[in-house]
């Protein structure tokens, strides 16, 4: 019994002491959990109650210089797949027929993606279809939706393991219109060329975060801690580029394209006065919204980064060097043909030449011996390269482009074949579009090289600040008398219909100076006798220059054709058009040598669809502005059968009073002003003299007021004419 108990207590006293040091071991687990590492564990634990969410910046916009959207972020669709969900009703196959035919998968790659499985052999449960079913538009969403239910229907089921998560991508809303100047953004998010990637630090913003605590159910807790960092969204970039010049050259370009089939066509428009670029494309180009449809080549941008044996529309330069020089006399004779140069002769595209003839004739005919002999003859060299160098010839010309090439002008001075091809933009020559158009427009605007620049102004949202681009005159290159005699001269080359070689680029009621270029192509170190570039650089009116435009076209099929004939047709369109869009009103001489006003006639259009009408419109080149939203012509103004400026617009109205909206009447006459405001049903008041400068509207006891300026209309046309809030709000609507 005595046995018993002992053994009893020893048990009793061997379990005390196994709990007590069990006890101890918890009480001191317990201290190195809380207190030695106390803060690892709660840092942890923090984790775990932590939540993070990324606020994606929204990246920066890209729009004309009206306004007019260019580039922008937009809503995209990510399409995955839960295989697990796929497989467990057994419609694999099924599923990845459909989903190939919506995106344009394989099928065999797509079976791969929804039967794909771990190493345990389990089914993974999400998996992204790369590249098609990535950031993909809303109208193929909803066609991925839509047979996503019929699965649903099918099987009777709510999960067929296909889901779309929303996403953001960059959007181009005009497609191809200044893409190799706009450059695009991939998929990944990564800016390849172009102004994107230019300005990819201004228009990426800075993505922001927001960091809170929640509990087991994912729920914020309501006292947690709270860490915010907002995002900071891109700058908005306006560029120079007027959309409705850019629609006009790329336009032309098509049609250069579609007639001689070159290898690539590039063209810049700019305005002399600033060296703001109104348009710049090349041909061919891509559509940035699809850019892996397409070959990388035609993303590059020509216009400042290839580089050209430019020919005779360097000619420009030799000519404003002897003008400034004084050694151009237009009437002093020279013996065309052929000139003899150390090294080899110079001749003329004819060979034999036109005899003896004035240099204003041999400008005319773009005779090479004329140039030659005041270049290399009578300028010499030195004070040449001086003009070339002057005139920012191998030189970058500063544009906030990527990838701009210098050009290079390696004349030497001792070899004299070297300055007599440089004379006629020949040999150890090398410029790029970009350095022609500014050169030019130096010439055109009383001789000041201007920078060219491609953005108007950058918006940041998150300070509301606005950086405006000023123009920047690099240097004066010539007097404003030299420019104005070569413009004159210039002039020449186009209006002289019998043996200019620009005269196809001639327009009726407007001072065109411009000239032609044909440069042989080098193919394995000599001059091709069938490859050719070929172009036209000009500007307009010569009085008062408002756009300087140049066209190259790389080897057009025809080697007979030079640029008077592919491409000065193609400036000639571009620059009436823009012209009459900038509102600069054409003159013609009349019977007693005084300026007339042309005029055209306006259709009967009442009854038409809207197409018909505008299509009518074109053909007689007369502005057109839709009123309302109907799709047949109620009323127009001017009415059918009168004579109109061709600056001036016809307005279709397309539905009744109640409806409509008070167009822009920039430039029309008072009476067409008020025969709208008596469709509108609105009372006007006007102050001054001439064809409506201004508009406002205002509210006068409940009534609506249109209050009109007028001015004279040489004053709109010459650019003088102010436009209100109102009325330039006007204008951006018509255009988008």
């Amino acid at each position: 019994m005595t046995h018993m108990v002992k053994r009893i207590k020893l048990r009793t006293l061997l379990f005390g002491g196994i709990i007590t040091l069990l006890f101890v071991v918890l009480i001191g687990r317990i201290y190195w959990v809380q207190v030695v590492k106390g803060d690892f564990w709660y840092d942890k634990a923090k984790s775990r109650w932590a939540a993070e969410e990324k606020l994606v910046a929204k990246r920066g916009s890209i729009t004309d210089r009206d306004g007019n959207m260019l580039a922008m972020d937009s809503i995209a669709y990510d399409v995955t797949v839960n295989p697990f969900m796929i497989n467990k009703l057994n419609i694999a196959d099924e599923v990845a027929e459909g989903l190939s035919k919506l995106l344009g998968k394989p099928k065999a790659d797509l079976l791969d993606i929804v039967t794909k499985q771990k190493a345990d052999g389990e089914f993974y449960q999400q998996r992204e279809i790369h590249e098609e079913g990535w950031k993909i538009d809303k109208e193929l969403a909803d066609k991925v939706v839509a047979f996503r239910k019929e699965l649903y229907d099918k099987y009777k089921t709510k999960d067929v393991g296909i889901y779309l998560f929303e996403d953001q991508k960059r959007y181009y809303p005009r497609n191809s219109m200044a893409s190799q100047l706009l450059g695009y953004v991939t998929k990944e998010g990564q800016a390849a060329t172009g102004i994107e990637a230019y300005f990819n630090d201004k228009l990426q913003g800075v993505d922001g975060e927001l960091k809170y605590e929640k509990d087991g159910k994912r729920v914020q807790l309501a006292q947690g801690e709270v860490e915010y960092k907002p995002a900071k969204d891109g700058q908005d970039i306006a560029l120079t580029i007027d959309m409705d010049i850019q629609h006009y050259v790329e336009e032309a370009l098509v049609g250069i394209n579609e007639k001689y089939k070159p290898k690539s066509i590039t063209a810049i428009a700019a305005d002399p006065n600033t060296m703001e670029i109104l348009a710049m494309a090349n041909y061919p180009t891509f559509n940035p919204n699809t850019y892996w449809d397409s070959n990388y080549e035609n993303a590059y941008n020509h216009a400042i980064k290839s580089l050209y044996e430019p020919g005779s529309t360097f000619k420009i330069v030799t000519l404003a060097a002897a003008v400034q020089e004084g050694i151009f006399n237009p009437n002093a004779t020279y013996h065309s043909g052929s000139i003899a140069v150390p090294g080899a002769p110079v001749k003329d595209i004819n060979k034999v030449g036109w005899g003896t003839i004035s240099y204003l004739e041999g400008l005319k005919r773009s005779s090479n011996v004329a140039f030659v002999k005041l270049g290399w003859e009578q300028l010499g060299g030195e004070k040449l390269l001086d003009y070339i160098n002057r005139f920012g010839f191998g030189q970058k010309t500063g544009i906030l482009l990527g990838g701009e090439a210098a050009g290079g002008i390696n004349v030497n001075l001792s070899i004299p074949s070297d300055i007599a091809r440089a004379s006629f933009g020949q040999g150890k020559v090398q410029v790029t579009a970009l350095q022609q158009v500014a050169a030019v427009a130096a010439v055109a605007n009383g001789g000041n090289l201007m920078e060219p620049h491609i953005v108007k102004q950058i918006y940041d949202p998150n300070t509301q600040t606005t950086v405006k681009t000023e123009p920047k005159v690099v240097r004066q290159v010539i007097s404003k008398d030299t420019s104005k005699k070569v413009g004159e001269y210039l002039e020449q080359v186009v209006s002289d219909q019998e043996i200019g070689t620009g005269r196809n680029a001639y327009i009726e009621g407007y001072r065109v100076a411009g000239k032609t270029g044909t440069a042989q192509k080098v193919i394995n170190g000599k001059y091709s006798s069938d490859k050719f570039v070929v172009s036209f650089i000009g500007y307009a009116p010569v009085e008062n220059p408002k756009i300087v435009l140049y066209i190259v076209v790389d080897e057009p099929n025809d080697p007979l054709a030079g640029g008077g004939a592919v491409a000065a047709p193609a400036f000639k369109d571009i620059v009436y058009k823009s012209l009459k869009h900038m509102g600069v009103a054409p003159t013609i001489k009349g019977t007693e040598n005084e300026k007339k006003e042309v005029t055209v006639t306006v259709p009967k259009l009442s009854s038409m669809t809207v197409s018909q009408a505008k299509a009518q419109l074109k053909s007689r080149s007369l502005n057109v502005e839709v009123v309302g939203g109907g799709t047949k012509v109620v009323q127009q103004v001017p009415a059918s059968g009168a004579s109109v400026h061709p600056a001036q617009k016809v307005y279709l109205i397309t539905e009744q009073r109640d409806k409509l909206k008070i167009p822009d009447m920039t430039g029309i006459s008072l009476r067409d002003a008020l025969e709208i405001a008596s469709v509108l049903d609105i009372r006007v008041t006007a102050k001054g003299e001439g064809y409506v400068a201004s508009q406002k509207q205002v509210t006068q006891n409940g009534e609506r007021l249109l209050e009109l300026t007028l001015a004279p209309q040489t004053d709109l046309a010459a650019g003088t004419s102010g436009q209100t809030e109102d009325a330039a709000a006007g204008n951006k609507e018509s255009k988008q």
